[in-house]
């Protein structure tokens, strides 16, 4: 297993309100087209079931980097559209 990010490489920045972007027009990205999008979905992986990130907030490199490791060293995903986190579900442009 790779190092994992830093908690401020996780850190997140809200672009627009969480219903805001759960209500907004979406689309399914590749996880490598994620970052700088916002995210319209909660993704919660298990362990440690925290969420990693929520609806309204920008996903960053280090986020989409750390979900797709966690998830290849067998995590589950809660609230994610695709639990495999080939593509994330992000506010269309």
């Amino acid at each position: 297993m790779r190092t994992l990010p830093s908690r401020r490489d996780l850190r997140t920045e809200t672009a627009i309100l969480p219903r805001d972007a759960f209500f907004a027009a979406t689309e399914d990205v590749k996880a490598k087209e994620a970052a700088g999008r916002v995210s319209a979905e909660l993704i919660r992986p298990y362990p440690p079931g925290i969420p990693t990130a929520a609806a309204g907030e920008v996903l960053n490199e280090a986020i989409v980097d750390y979900l797709e490791e966690i998830v290849a060293n067998g995590a589950y995903v809660e609230g994610a559209g695709d639990p495999t986190l080939k593509r994330f579900r992000v506010v269309a442009e």
